[in-house]
């Protein structure tokens, strides 16, 4: 009995052998079948050796820096041999502390996280991964995230494919380039600047040890979100290093105890100026090169800005907005909120102006009486804002009017009011009224030479509009046209001396009116004056009268070769700047006489390169046929190069008007540039009803302009001319650009004769006498010592409609020259 029990027992365990046998071998296939038909159409791994990833393209300044990024995923190639072992050392101890021994895939890994799982479980906690490198590789470039076992095979596939195919380091070179850190972060690099602000080789240990800790859940260790969880992992990761053998124990206690301080890249005062310009950059290459190129395709976009200059450009415009704004009242409180218990917090719900100044905070008004008002913070403490502090904020009535003067605080604010304010230097507890302006206005700089842009500000702010008013907004230049119709006279047979009779006188109208009868700002008339004396002092009348005696054909014709226009009205308004263009070109053809008559075209860019160095744009080609001469020698000569752009004046006569605007700084409409004791030039612009003022300046190698004005024109007010509103923001401006430049005088090309000539009279002086100055003109124009009332300046009555300008208007006009005219009244229908 017992040896047929046990002859039964054997032949079961036979069977049962031989059935597990068949059971695996069948188990075996069907796991092969599986296998084979859920990696039967893997994606082709062989395409990771010609991985190019989206690169973020960056944009750089002239000087260097960094003041700009497009991507759509940020990211910063560096290759395997580029990154730091550290960087290296720490990715291995928090990811895959086995990866250089295992073939792709760790079984012990495997085992222990299964293991380890089960207490998860239990405890109801997240469960372990045990995905090698080399798995996160093959899932993040070929395959989906989603949490499948047809996925997981797939994936152990690949993994194993890839391993035979790559290095170790070219595997890693692809995980360090690809994952996703947070922060809009993909790769290495990516993550050092944007957590951190420095290049991978400028991370310290505990900053390298975070980022590796941080691609395990970029959410759940966000460094401000949860710190304490950021801190702790990032700790974990130093023991590991110390545990593999990477760093000592004590320098890896010595990296736990610093503290974890990330920094907000690209922001602060130098990005927020540039602001205007970098989007001005972004239209330009996305014209270029299009989408895909610009957000993915790692273009190196260097720009002509120069970052301080742009800092004093944002700051001059923005301290002459407000100044301007004050001078014409108070706008009124931002809203009312209910006073009583409670009211910080509610004070912290208003929505206040963005990208307000610096130290301008919101304050709510407690109470208001006839001396003071009573202000709260939102940290709870008190202040007050004293009477004087209010004398500006008359009401704003528009169109410049004012209401009467502020003799009581409770006149301007109210209990509940929720208001702007600033503390005042030197008190404790005195702050004065704020408000951010309702004008607005642009402003340009760029070398006349090259056309590089140096600064551009597009307005107050660009966080409150982005519409750019120095290259957008199309606005009537007013006198600050007028150098290009003198330009024209000096092509047509006038001089510097010539004589333009400045009387009233009546002028055929264009389509629109029948007659046209300009004027000039000061009401007053100066008779016969020379062609400098009105353009240094902008007389309308005179220049009127110029443009009908020679044409308006020249004139025209010089608007659009100077690129101020594209076309341009035949008519006589025209001559006083009614046309509309923008300070962009403006600036453009103020550096076309600066340069000495040469046309060149403003551009933001220096150079483009591709992913790979290459550049694909240069603003400036130049050809050099022995600057690559391998031969070349110190002290054989410079290459010479050949002047760039097209000559639409000669230099000559660029120099001559030049020359005038020179006068116009230190006698004329341009004096607020006299304070900063240069050689400049510069010229106003004021529309009719005071609505739109404008400003260039000019040095020998640099111009700037600058316009003022709403964006829904109504007027500035009275006596609001380009003198007093846009020339204070170039002055400004200058005083601190300047400082970059040597003090030098304008260049004076060949062909010039200076002459000493009264200023006033147009005859021949001698230096020292009043009046008297060097004149520029072409050798055989200077006038003779004789007398010049026979001279053909410009008659009186010729080519007028008027027919009675009458001796006793000539008479008063000889009171002699007057105030400054700086609003071009375009005449009326008359």
């Amino acid at each position: 009995m017992k040896i047929f029990t046990l002859r039964n027992v054997m032949r079961a365990a036979l069977w049962g052998g031989i059935a597990a046998v068949v059971l695996a071998v069948v188990g075996f296939i069907a796991v092969a079948i599986y296998v084979v038909r859920v990696t039967d159409d893997l994606p082709d791994y062989q395409q990771l050796a010609e991985y190019e990833p989206a690169i973020m393209s960056r944009v750089h300044a002239g000087d260097g820096l960094l003041i700009a990024e497009y991507a759509r995923e940020h990211r910063v190639f560096v290759p395997i041999d580029n990154i730091p072992q550290n960087v290296v050392h720490a990715f291995i101890s928090a990811e895959d502390k086995n990866f250089y021994d295992h073939g792709g895939l760790d079984f012990r890994g495997i085992l222990r996280a299964m293991l380890a799982n089960v207490g998860h479980v239990i405890r109801g906690e997240n469960l372990e991964g045990a995905s090698t490198i080399t798995q996160q590789v093959a899932k993040n470039f070929l395959l989906s995230s989603e949490q499948r076992l047809e996925r997981k095979v797939q994936e152990m596939v690949l993994t194993r494919r890839i391993e035979r195919a790559f290095t170790k380091d070219q595997i890693l070179e692809l995980y360090l380039n690809e994952i996703y850190f947070g922060r809009r972060s993909y790769g290495i690099a990516a993550a050092a600047l944007n957590y951190f602000g420095k290049s991978i080789d400028e991370l310290s240990l505990e900053e390298t040890a975070y980022l590796s800790a941080v691609v395990n859940g970029p959410a759940l260790f966000h460094p401000e979100r949860h710190p304490e969880a950021a801190v702790n992992r990032r700790n974990w990761v130093l023991s590991r290093m110390a545990a593999n053998g990477y760093v000592t124990e004590e320098e890896a206690s010595e990296a736990a105890a610093r503290p974890l301080t990330t920094v907000d890249r690209l922001s602060g005062a130098t990005y927020t100026a540039a602001e205007y310009f970098v989007e001005n950059v972004r239209r330009e290459v996305f014209s270029m090169y299009g989408d895909e190129e610009l957000y993915n395709g790692g273009l190196s976009i260097r720009t002509t800005l120069d970052t301080t200059l742009q800092l004093a450009a944002r700051r001059a415009l923005r301290d002459g907005l407000e100044v301007y704004d004050r001078r014409h009242g108070y706008h009124g409180a931002l809203t009312q909120i209910e006073l009583g218990e409670g009211w910080v917090d509610r004070l912290a719900e208003v929505d206040m102006p963005r990208d307000m100044d610096e130290g301008w905070i919101p304050a709510l008004v407690l109470a208001s009486g006839d001396s003071e008002a009573r202000i709260g913070l939102l940290n709870g403490e008190e202040g007050r804002i004293e009477l004087s502090e209010l004398s500006w904020a008359r009401e704003s009535l528009g169109d410049g009017a004012m209401g009467p003067a502020i003799s009581r605080a409770s006149t301007v604010l109210s209990p509940g009011d929720v208001i702007i304010v600033e503390a005042l230097p030197e008190t404790e507890d005195e702050y004065g009224l704020r408000q951010v302006p309702a004008i607005n206005g642009g402003l340009l700089a760029m070398d006349p030479h090259t056309g590089r842009v140096l600064a551009m500000v597009g307005g107050y702010s660009f966080q409150l509009s982005q519409f750019n008013r120095a290259t957008q907004a199309r606005r009537q230049p007013g006198s600050s046209f007028k150098p290009f119709v003198y330009a024209a006279a000096l092509d047509n047979g006038y001089t510097p001396a010539s004589l333009i009779l400045d009387a009233p006188f009546v002028a055929s109208g264009g389509p629109e009116e029948r007659f046209y009868m300009p004027q000039n700002y000061s009401e007053r008339y100066y008779g016969m004056s020379t062609l400098r004396l009105g353009l240094e002092l902008s007389r309308n009348v005179m220049t009127v009268r110029l443009a009908q005696e020679m044409g308006m054909d020249p004139i025209v014709d010089y608007g659009v070769r100077f690129g101020i226009y594209d076309e341009l009205e035949p008519v006589l308004a025209m001559a006083l700047g009614s046309g509309e263009t923008t300070l962009y070109r403006l600036v453009s053809a103020y550096s076309t006489l600066v340069n000495g008559g040469r046309r060149v075209e403003p551009t933001l860019l220096d150079r483009v390169q591709d992913r790979f160095g290459a550049t694909i744009f240069a603003h400036e080609q130049l050809e050099c046929e022995i600057c690559d001469n391998p031969d070349w020698q110190a002290g054989l000569a410079e290459p010479v190069f050949p002047e760039t752009g097209i000559e639409v004046v000669s230099p000559v006569t660029a120099y001559q008007v030049v020359h005038m605007l020179e006068g116009a700084v230190e006698r004329g409409t341009g004096t607020a540039l006299g304070s900063l004791g240069r050689p400049l030039g510069g010229k106003t612009g004021t529309t009719n009803d005071f609505r739109d003022a404008w400003f260039v300046g000019f040095g020998p190698d640099i111009v700037v302009g600058a316009y003022i004005g709403f964006d829904t024109p109504y007027q500035l007010g009275s006596g609001e001319a380009g003198g007093r509103v846009a020339a204070p923001i170039v002055r400004d401006f200058l005083a601190q650009a300047l400082e970059n430049y040597p003090v030098a005088p304008f260049r004076v090309p060949p062909g010039v004769r200076l002459v000493p000539i009264d200023r006033t009279t147009g005859e021949p002086g001698i230096l020292g006498q009043s009046g008297v100055i060097l004149e520029a003109f072409r050798p055989g124009t200077e006038p003779a010592r004789h007398s010049r009332e026979d001279e053909s300046g410009l008659s009186f009555a010729r080519n007028s409609v008027s027919e009675d300008p009458m001796s006793q208007l000539a008479a008063e006009a000889e009171d002699g020259p007057g105030e400054d005219d700086e609003e071009d009244d375009l005449g009326g229908l008359y």
